[in-house]
Parts: structure tokens; C-alpha cells; sequence
């Protein structure tokens, strides 16, 4: 119900194709038949090589969606009433209903320090049902490791298509770019969700407080309100613009999303920056 409701009003909001970038974007081309639709000839390229080929587009041969969900300790933290890891549930929901409406094969792999579960893509009957049953059943795991569910999807996945990384991304952003940049090998278009909380951007302390490690207890740290003002504010700033320029430097997408926004207004902005690239 909350995936139907956010890209329903996102996709009323765009007052365009229901379609967010996906099914629209180019695959390739093809040569010209016979009775083809010529408003899907490439003129250009007629007009420098005096050949005639036709667009294709991923819709056209059936995209494909994997979403990979971090389910670590880390991502059961919240300030308010919808913690890191419900804020991924429902941007994970939202993706896979939209690729169902495109009928688009959408498959899933939830991860910690492990694959925990790994729905295929597939565009059979029951697939969102499957997909929205395994996303309803997450729960907060241990702590990340990157390495395995990429390593998982190279053995598995060998047809390209486009892959969704939800997480709060708490890593060295190298490390987060050496792991995830092979799956951009073999034509693939990936995209980092980041996933903060809004205590994690811009903490509002008045009193010291103590700061515990959810994946590992035995580190923790008294944090003064004017540490988190000023140093903490600089450290996770920096974060953010080394991960989001290592990320986008690799050829891949990233996108900061905050989990006290609105679901649909933040879809909706990262939908309409991708529009502009197409």
C-alpha cells in the first residue's frame, strides 16, 4: 500500500509517462525492416553513414531491475518514527511496484555481512508479491560487508540491466567504489541510494551525550554538542562528497536521501535529474 500511494503521486506529480527511466532509456541499435516504424529511425546516423537503423530501447527488450538492500545493524537506527531500514523497505517496494508496471523483470538480494535472501528477476506472474514478501520480512542484521552479495550477483546475473544500492553506506568511500564498480562491467547502470537519518547529517545535541556502536557494542563515544556541531558536522560532510564524487567519477549514480523527506518528493527529484540526462 505505501509503495502504490508513493509512485502513484510521484508519478502524477511528473505529468508524464508513468515510465521513470528505465523502460525509456537506449540499448541499442538495430537495422531497418521492412513495415518498421520510421519514427524510430535514427536520422543522424542515416545522414552520416546513408544507412538506415532503428532505436531500441531497454523497454523494448525487457529491462531489468536488481535491488540490493543492506540490512545491518547500523540501518535500524532512527530519530523519529521510520528508522534507515524501513525508509530502504519502502523505496525498495516502490521500485519494484514501478518495475512491475513496466513490466520490467525486477529481482532482490538482501544483505549484511551475508546474502541473507536472493529473489530473482523475473517478470512471472507473482513476482511482486514474492518481491514485497521478502522486503516485508527484513530485519536488522549484523554488520556490512559489501564483498559477498557482489560477489553473489556476478555468479548469478549475467544479463546487464540496472542495479539499486540501498544502504547507509558507513565505509571508506574507496572501498564502497572498488566493490561496487565491477557491476557496472558488463553494461550494467548502477545506482547508491544512500540512506542517512537526519541526526546523522546534522545531529542536534544539547547535552553530552554517549554514542554507541550498533554493530559493535564495544566501541563507543562521548560526543559534546559542540563536537557534533562543528567536527562531526565536517567528518560526515566530507563523507558524503568523497563518496558521492568517487561514486559519480566511476561512471555510476549516487543520490543522498534523507529519511525525514518524503518518500515521493525525493523519487521524484532523483527521477527528474535522471530525465534531464536522457
Amino acid at each position: 500500500m505505501i509503495a502504490k500511494t508513493v509512485v502513484d503521486g510521484f508519478v502524477a506529480g511528473l505529468h508524464r509517462s508513468p515510465d521513470f527511466g528505465f523502460s525509456q532509456e537506449f540499448a541499442e541499435y538495430r537495422a531497418y525492416s521492412e513495415g518498421d516504424d520510421l519514427r524510430h529511425v535514427d536520422w543522424n546516423v542515416f545522414a552520416r553513414t546513408d544507412k538506415c537503423f532503428l532505436k531500441r530501447y531497454r523497454g523494448e527488450t525487457n529491462s531489468q531491475l536488481l535491488i540490493l538492500l543492506d540490512t545491518s545493524a547500523s540501518m535500524a537506527y532512527g530519530s523519529h518514527q521510520v528508522t534507515k531500514l524501513d525508509y530502504a523497505r519502502f523505496v525498495a517496494a516502490s521500485l519494484c511496484y514501478m518495475a512491475n508496471l513496466q513490466r520490467d523483470a525486477a529481482g532482490l538480494i538482501i544483505f549484511d555481512e551475508d546474502v541473507n535472501n536472493y529473489v530473482a528477476p523475473s517478470t512471472h506472474q507473482g513476482q511482486l508479491f514474492r518481491l514485497l514478501h521478502a522486503i516485508e520480512k527484513v530485519a536488522p542484521g549484523t554488520h556490512t560487508d559489501f564483498t559477498k552479495p557482489f560477489v553473489h550477483f556476478q555468479n548469478f546475473l549475467h544479463r546487464r540491466g540496472i542495479v539499486v544500492v540501498l544502504s547507509d553506506f558507513y565505509e571508506d568511500p574507496g572501498v564502497i567504489v572498488r566493490t561496487v564498480e565491477p557491476l557496472r562491467y558488463k553494461g550494467n547502470e548502477v545506482i547508491l541510494f544512500h540512506i542517512l537519518d537526519p541526526q546523522e547529517l546534522k545531529p542536534r545535541f544539547r547535552e553530552p551525550v554517549l554514542l554507541v556502536d550498533m554493530e559493535n557494542a564495544a566501541n563507543a563515544l562521548e560526543v559534546s554538542p559542540e563536537y557534533a556541531r562543528n567536527e562531526y558536522r565536517r567528518k560526515i560532510d566530507a563523507h558524503v562528497e568523497a563518496l558521492s564524487s568517487k561514486v559519480r567519477s566511476a561512471g555510476m549514480d549516487y543520490f543522498l536521501m534523507d529519511t525525514e523527506r518524503p518518500l515521493d518528493e525525493g523519487l521524484r527529484e532523483y527521477l527528474a535529474v535522471r530525465r534531464g540526462r536522457l
